[in-house]
């Protein structure tokens, strides 16, 4: 079959009644990483996938590292062919039952108009179909893929992925690949397909200032006792500028590469929903959100907000968190925001790192793994996708880059408003029809293709 042929085969897949099916079987499994009373659904959800795996004639084992479950399932069908590694992961951020639009279940693929709800059917359950449903649609039409698959699937992405760098580097024969081609995160947007090469790292740090046990009559304390609300808020204002800019060196790249720069322009991010003006200076906003680092205050809390008193609140704190772009060190960036603010004075600030954290990687823009899916969507979509040197979100890309050494190329299947990790996550159903038709196209490319072309 020619490219463009796929393309309408994958389409026309993922419009059958059995891709709703399997798209609502997911979505009902309540795979909450954050909760621990959602293991027997963790495990269900890979024993589901397990059978459908088994079916295109993977082997599939689940192995434990650190308390944490891991599927790899294996395709292979010839030594000399190339293997492909994919990844995805089942598990979900909390349902918000009750906060949905309309009263929707979470738990329950719902049609409203030309969009599909459900909580995972952006992330990452529904990408994850259509990358099975593409596979398919090349198997039923070729009979062979031409190449060797491994497909690792994670319940633990949401909460930081534990356990899988070390799953990994124990496991790198098992591993073992010619490229990462996997599935996360949005398109630049709905309408076009996206091709994005690394992430930005993350990371969180809660600030804390107390300054006594108890709050002060602001009337007769007011003027002469320290207020830790408002020393957090100049605290939090010395991190960026007025414009949001990042004024700690250590945490940007310094410089962003002429190639990164030439792949960027012209690129409009999350569909022009932004505010042109905020953030570095003489950088576009492109390269702000896929080639620099950001600062955002997640939250902040002094005193009783619901119910304020007369009083000078006793401690504030405040979350800030950073997503730094490839060329950042990730090393040293606690200890370069305790120089920073002691320089500015707030030496009485406690910092602590939360959370899970990512670091940043990327593959090169003109690395031949990244030329091999750019071309194979462009001959069988007629239109080039957009390539991303870095997502602006952050996922474990690095395991799979710096870890294992492998390119990785990712071709996301959601969009900037999915609302993810919020209530009413959807997609629209043409979105789901082209990005199988589009995933056909890459894994059909893969035919003739040699272990050497990837690297």
């Amino acid at each position: 079959m020619t490219r463009s042929s796929l393309y309408s085969a994958g389409a026309a897949a993922a419009r059958t009644p059995q891709f709703r099916q399997r798209l609502g079987d997911l979505i009902a499994y309540q795979t909450d990483a954050t909760d621990p009373a959602s293991a027997p659904q963790l495990a269900a959800f890979l024993s589901h996938v397990t059978g459908w795996l088994t079916a295109l004639g993977f082997t599939c084992d689940v192995h434990d590292c650190e308390g944490h479950s891991f599927l790899v399932a294996k395709r292979h069908e010839g030594a000399d062919l190339p293997t492909i590694l994919s990844y995805s992961h089942g598990d979900v951020v909390p349902g918000m039952a009750g906060r949905w639009r309309d009263g929707l279940d979470p738990w329950a693929l719902t049609e409203v108009g030309d969009d599909w709800f459900g909580r995972g059917i952006a992330d990452n359950k529904g990408q994850f179909l259509v990358n099975l449903t593409a596979l398919e649609t090349v198997l039923a039409q070729r009979g062979s893929l031409g190449a060797n698959v491994t497909w690792l699937i994670e319940m633990g992405e949401e909460v930081g992925s534990p356990g899988l760098a070390e799953f990994c580097n124990h496991n790198r024969a098992l591993l073992d690949a010619d490229l990462l081609l996997a599935s996360d995160g949005p398109r630049m947007d709905a309408g076009r397909p996206t091709v994005f090469l690394g992430a930005r790292g993350a990371a969180t740090f809660r600030l804390d200032l107390e300054h006594r046990i108890a709050g002060r009559h602001s009337g007769n304390f007011g003027g002469a006792l320290r207020n830790p609300a408002l020393e957090m808020a100049h605290a939090l204002a010395c991190i960026t500028d007025r414009s949001g800019a990042l004024q700690i060196a250590e945490w940007t790249p310094g410089t962003i590469p002429d190639a990164t720069r030439e792949a960027l322009t012209g690129l409009t991010p999350a569909g022009g929903a932004i505010d042109a003006d905020w953030g570095a200076e003489g950088l576009t906003p492109a390269e702000r959100i896929h080639a620099w680092s950001s600062a955002e205050v997640l939250a902040m809390h002094a005193g009783d907000p619901p119910a304020p008193v007369n009083a000078i609140p006793p401690r504030a704190s405040a979350w800030v968190q950073l997503r730094f772009a490839p060329g950042t060190k990730a090393a040293g960036l606690a200890e370069a925001l305790r120089k920073h603010l002691d320089i500015h004075g707030f030496t009485d600030i406690k910092i602590t790192q939360e959370g899970p954290s990512f670091a940043a990687s990327q593959t090169p823009v003109g690395h031949p793994a990244a030329q091999f899916v750019t071309q194979a969507i462009t001959e069988g979509t007629g239109t080039a996708p957009v390539v991303l040197p870095s997502l602006g979100g952050s996922l474990p890309n690095d395991i799979f880059r710096d870890g294992l050494g492998l390119p990785t190329v990712w071709v996301p299947h959601s969009f900037p408003g999915c609302s993810q990790h919020a209530p009413d996550e959807h997609l629209p159903k043409r979105l789901l029809q082209d990005a199988t038709g589009v995933m056909s196209v890459v894994l059909g490319a893969l035919a003739g293709t040699r272990p050497e072309d990837l690297r």
